[in-house]
């Protein structure tokens, strides 16, 4: 059983209140008590519990941020901007990967309530609104991430990825492609759908264009192969000269699969563009064209909205959107 602060107070022969005050004040103290009670620390072994003293004073310096895919580069840069910013006012960020799972997400969100983060970053996968307003209720307010409020409740920070969508389809068909795919899913993921929508419009605009969409399950590079390993299967007069895929992981697995097919290369027979530009895109065997978001600036916006609303929940809700930048490697 670890040691109480009780306990370091018997060993130190001291009150627990100055045992307290050597750890929060010790200036209040004498050097000679400050010495004695660090011996009875070090000698029992105590660890001080700050999660429970801050639940106590309401105070905690805890933000968890929440994605749906941890293993996407883009969203690991996400974090490390969150990271950087929370640093500067004194906060620890603690992250958690729902998996594309919306059970997980709900569990997460209950976990986080009983533990009374300082604040949530949520980058959603279901729909969470309304979990989210019983907690901003109890205290706990949330920022949403590359995803824009339904309720306009919430602030968010997000990439407009219609505009993204378009910049990706539109380079294609500057290109001369006439005869593009969309590749990536499940398309109900809002950020997946937003730049489909994108890609429809640019195509619309052009005569004599098609858009055919290869959903995916996830959003990963063995599903991006799957269906590069299809595509090159496909009679040439089927197969689509130019693709889009909803994020640089499905991109790469797609590339991985057209080269290997022999028959084929990038960009001559199939131009190709990717979403996110994360770091894996410039160092492919071809590298990769590919739409860039400011993901760090993302994390590092949103954490100090979050923190803003955890000091003054009365603030109204902010609603940034950055545009995304199209990155012209030898993909496309």
């Amino acid at each position: 059983m670890s040691a109480s602060i009780k306990d370091v107070a018997l060993h130190a022969g001291v009150s627990v209140g100055t045992v307290s005050n050597v750890m929060n004040h010790p200036s209040r103290v004498s050097n000679d008590t400050v010495a004695k009670v660090q011996r009875a620390i070090s000698a029992l072994g105590f660890v001080r519990n700050d999660a429970a003293r801050q639940l106590r004073a309401g105070e905690s310096k805890t933000i968890a941020m929440m994605v749906f895919d941890a293993a996407n580069p883009f969203f690991t840069d996400i974090a490390r901007g969150a990271e950087d910013a929370a640093a500067k006012d004194g906060f620890s960020v603690i992250l958690a990967n729902t998996s594309e799972s919306s059970t997980r997400e709900l569990g997460y969100l209950d976990l986080f309530e009983e533990q009374r983060v300082r604040g949530i970053l949520i980058s959603p996968y279901g729909e969470v609104e309304d979990r989210l307003q019983a907690l901003k209720k109890f205290g706990i307010p949330s920022v949403l991430v590359d995803r824009v409020s339904n309720s306009q409740v919430f602030s968010s920070v997000s990439v407009d990825d219609v505009a993204g969508g378009h910049i990706a389809a539109s380079h294609l068909l500057s290109l001369g492609r006439r005869t593009l795919g969309f590749v990536g899913g499940p398309l109900e993921i809002p950020q997946v759908g937003d730049r489909l929508v994108g890609a429809q419009q640019a195509a619309s605009e052009y005569q004599e264009c098609s858009l055919r969409v290869f959903e995916t399950t996830a959003t990963t590079v063995l599903e991006g192969r799957r269906i590069g390993e299809a595509i090159a299967a496909m009679e040439p007069k089927e197969r689509p000269n130019g693709l889009f895929a909803a994020n640089d992981l499905v991109a790469l697995g797609l590339l991985q699969a057209l080269v290997a097919a022999n028959h084929l290369d990038v960009p001559r027979d199939i131009a190709l563009v990717g979403y996110d530009d994360i770091d894996f895109a410039t160092s492919a065997i071809v590298p990769l064209t590919s739409i860039r978001q400011p993901s760090q600036l993302i994390g590092e916006t949103a954490l100090e909205i979050l923190a803003e609303e955890a000091l003054d929940p009365t603030k109204p809700p902010q609603k940034v959107v950055f545009q995304p930048e199209l990155v012209i490697r030898a993909s496309a």
